[in-house]
């Protein structure tokens, strides 16, 4: 037979055969049979001895390009066999037009904690300043009247990196760079993220938030920082809550005062959440110190200024009457499919 002729019908009935298979074993054996060791395309490669010398290398080439076709053929009809095999799969299990119910998403406790007190600043004129979480040791301790030998450092201490970088253990510094590029008056809120080298129980964490607050003008005191903290407390947890000041020492404030609120869990009678106070210590709080105002360029004898920072992990513990601190981060669907 004409070498050319056998080898378009062994094309032929490949093409014949591959058509109709319907499995990956179907189309494995006509791969063994045609372009397999022992197959049709082999058989033929041995035969082009017996052709004449000048026609062997095109018969070599001739059967090499019929190999090729073959094995697209083969690489096409396994992909054609497996996408069916697929369809049919998701037809007998899947019913796509039967109603899936969606899930909303929420908002976590602490984002929303936050959000509230941002919210009640903004509605009486503070500005959101948000900055770095990288910091310099310089914003986090020199400028606020912390200088390297200082032992308040020890109850800031946090993490640091090379190049005196710090991760920021309070959102002051972003009240000293507001300071440093805006004259007064001015008023602020600085909520973020902070780092500290806390043992991590119920109650601390060596991550958490912050929002602290700042307030710059002429005629600034301290009945003015009294009344917003009571003003945000009962926005807060509720109409009925007082404030008292409790004297404390920061370097960054003079005087000094940690804010406690009533317990809105017994609004002041005394229980297990406030240990029988009455009382919840929420933040710490001061007059602005004379050497903050200079080392940002202020000048102390014309204006004055309050600070506070409150810690909204345990606000949102308060609120909420979660009794762990860790339960905000382990994201645990039960938990959180509650807000």
């Amino acid at each position: 037979m004409d070498f050319e002729r056998e080898l378009a019908e062994v094309e032929a009935t490949f093409d014949q055969r591959l058509a109709s298979a319907e499995s990956d074993a179907d189309v494995e054996k006509i791969r063994v049979a045609y372009v397999g060791r022992s197959g049709e395309l082999t058989r033929m490669r041995r035969s082009i001895g017996k052709l004449p010398p000048e026609e062997r290398p095109a018969a070599g080439q001739r059967i090499n390009a019929v190999a090729e076709r073959m094995e697209l053929r083969l690489e096409s009809a396994l992909e054609t066999l497996r996408a069916r095999a697929l369809e049919r799969a998701l037809s007998e299990r899947v019913d796509a037009t039967f109603p899936v119910p969606t899930r909303r998403g929420s908002i976590h406790p602490i984002r929303r904690t936050l959000e509230d007190i941002c919210d009640f600043f903004e509605r009486r004129g503070f500005a959101v300043v948000v900055g770095p979480e990288i910091e310099t040791e310089y914003h986090a301790f020199d400028a606020l009247n912390i200088p390297p030998n200082h032992p308040a450092r020890e109850g800031f201490d946090t993490f640091y990196l090379p190049g005196g970088l710090l991760l920021r253990p309070h959102t002051s510094p972003m009240q000293v760079r507001t300071m440093q590029t805006h004259q007064p008056p001015l008023a602020i809120v600085t909520p973020g993220r902070c780092y500290r080298r806390d043992a991590l129980d119920a109650r601390h964490s060596f991550a958490f938030h912050q929002v602290e607050g700042l307030v710059v003008a002429e005629g600034v005191t301290m009945a003015h920082l009294k009344g917003m903290m009571e003003a945000m407390c009962r926005e807060l947890f509720g109409p009925s809550q007082r404030v008292r000041f409790r004297p404390s020492y920061f370097p960054f404030t003079e005087p000094s005062a940690e804010v406690d609120t009533t317990c809105p869990g017994c609004h002041g009678l005394g229980c297990r959440t406030c240990s029988g106070s009455g009382w919840l210590e929420i933040g710490g709080s001061g007059m602005v110190h004379p050497n903050v105002f200079r080392e940002v360029g202020y000048d102390p004898e014309r204006v004055t200024g309050w600070a506070f920072g409150i810690g909204p992990e345990r606000i949102a513990m308060v609120r909420h009457g979660i009794d762990d601190i860790r339960t905000f981060v382990e994201n645990d669907p039960a938990f959180l499919q509650q807000f």
